[in-house]
């Protein structure tokens, strides 16, 4: 975990997300919270992580997403040296995306 974040005012805002029971709740807070431009990145962010784990190249990253080879990259390293946050929620949701 980056020391850097690690808060008092991370931790509320991270009890805050905690709370919320549906997506609904989500949709509530997070268009409260975000602009509209922030909840879009953050999204994107995600689902470049996402196509990235299924081995999809950068230029059909780019060509889907609308996100720049940095923003890829970017995600890209937290997936290969980051904290494993994102492969911690897509084992979580996995089984829910197969339900549908």
């Amino acid at each position: 975990m980056n020391k850097k974040i690690k808060t008092e005012a991370v931790d509320y805002l991270f009890d805050a997300v905690l709370s919320l029971k549906d997506k609904e709740e989500c949709y509530s807070f997070f268009e409260d919270l975000c602009t509209v431009n922030e909840l879009l990145s953050l999204s994107q962010r995600f689902e470049v992580a996402a196509m990235l784990r299924d081995h999809k190249t950068y230029l059909e990253i780019a060509e889907k997403t609308g996100a720049s080879t940095a923003t890829i990259s970017r995600v890209n390293r937290s997936l290969n040296y980051g904290n494993d946050g994102y492969e911690l929620v897509f084992e979580r949701i996995e089984p829910l995306k197969n339900e549908k």
